[in-house]
């Protein structure tokens, strides 16, 4: 089963939390806090394996977390960093982020890319400890991972592509210029996966071909196998057409070449714009005429005509040092590039404004802010140095003023995420 989209959910570690913790030894006196500070949480690393083809593997698996960060211990030990999750895909797939859509990563070489980065570990307690507070009975809790949704996209990695309607040949002709194997049949849809084939043209020379499964007119709406398969024209540098100008089949090839153009640029205008050879196939099945009438209909149009027969392997080998003469002049195969985050994503990844809303309910002030469910898991409610803090994180960010503002009283409940206090001014 070829499968080239995907959806998954990637998920980085958390840090590990901080410590509290007090140095306590035998026969000295006022040893100090000496909590360390928690490990950083595993990245979501993506990797190319050639031995992967298609994206079947994300159908069945769709989450992938990676280990969080120990926690910190007394004297002053770290925990330790969790180990990156590798994520592993064929090579040729672009990563999007599907909330936005934005380009992550296009995974066509072999370095690794992080595409989510675990969360740093908290500070233990033995970094809060001042001269006036000199016993910190709280510490900082790890930061969260980055965590996404991404869409996976298989796009090809192919020097050539052949395109044409079904059945006009080119399984055939990609079988007797490369290793590849396609099944072959005299009906349509034989090929129902894109195939690729390396094609030797000298000693230390070739270049990779793609055998497009069969298109016909509506292709570009999605109609027959539509959309499955014209992605992976996408990256071809040059685009082979393949038409059968014997017309055994009752079809008009002029008719034909016109339609799977249109269909092409319906789905990208820059496919349209992609440099092209015809190879009109079949030919010793054609008569002269056919064939003339074809070439003209191609040179008018200024795309270089090639007469071939794959059945016979006639002209395939011209074809192909053609094929291999116009790549030399053409750039390398088109890589993506990584599209950076717009800047409202991240400022809502930095916690930049952090967002909060306040209402009022029988009297109690209910403030919902997810972001800071992970400060109040290491607020002690005895502690005053404790209290202190979660105080001063409530008047930075601007909620003590938005109470205010809605007309809080001393005395009135506030619930901040299921936490319960009685204000006090």
């Amino acid at each position: 089963m070829f499968v080239d989209q995907a959806r998954i959910k990637i998920k980085a570690g958390d840090g590990g939390d901080g410590a509290v913790s007090f140095h306590r030894e035998k026969y000295v006196a006022a040893g100090g806090p000496d909590g360390g500070d928690g490990g950083r949480g595993g990245d979501i690393v993506f990797q190319v394996d050639d031995s992967f083809s298609t994206l079947i593997d994300f159908r069945y698996k769709r989450k992938y977390v990676a280990e969080r960060g120990q926690n910190g211990s007394s004297r002053n030990c770290t925990g330790k960093s969790a180990p990156p999750l590798v994520v592993k895909v064929p090579r040729g797939t672009i990563v999007r982020d599907a909330k936005s859509g934005r380009i992550m990563a296009d995974m066509s070489s072999d370095e690794p890319k992080v595409l989510a980065r675990g969360g740093n570990g908290g500070k233990g307690n033995v970094h809060f400890a001042t001269s006036t507070r000199q016993i910190p009975k709280f510490a900082k809790p790890g930061y969260p991972g980055e965590e996404f949704e991404v869409t996976l996209e298989l796009k090809l990695l192919a020097d050539v592509g052949l395109v044409g309607y079904p059945n006009v040949g080119k399984s055939t002709l990609i079988s007797v210029v490369s290793a590849a194997k396609p099944k072959i049949a005299n009906y349509h849809f034989t090929t129902l996966t894109p195939v690729l084939g390396v094609v030797r043209v000298g000693e230390e020379k070739s270049f990779v071909m793609a055998d497009i499964p069969g298109l016909i007119e509506g292709a570009g709406d999605g109609v027959g196998l539509g959309h499955e398969f014209l992605r992976h024209v996408e990256r071809c540098r040059l685009i082979v057409h393949v038409v059968d100008v014997s017309g055994v089949e009752g079809r008009d090839p002029e008719e034909d070449f016109t339609i799977i153009n249109q269909e092409l640029a319906k789905f990208n205008e820059e496919l349209a714009k992609r440099p092209q050879i015809v190879a009109a196939n079949k030919s010793d099945m054609a008569t002269n005429e056919q064939v003339e009438r074809f070439r003209a209909f191609s040179e008018e149009k200024g795309i270089p005509f090639f007469t071939i027969s794959a059945a016979t392997t006639q002209g395939t080998a011209e074809l192909m040092n053609k094929i291999s003469e116009v790549l030399d002049t053409l750039p390398p195969i088109r890589e993506y590039e990584a599209e950076p985050i717009p800047q409202e994503e991240l400022d809502d990844m930095l916690g930049v404004g952090k967002k909060f809303e306040v209402r009022v309910e029988d009297g109690v002030y209910y403030v919902e802010a997810p972001w800071i469910q992970h400060i109040m898991r290491t607020v002690d409610p005895d502690d005053y140095s404790s209290l202190q803090y979660f105080q001063r994180v409530l008047i930075n960010c601007g909620i003590i003023a938005k109470l205010e503002e809605m007309g809080v009283q001393e005395g009135d409940t506030v619930d901040i995420e299921g936490f319960e206090f009685d204000f006090v001014n």
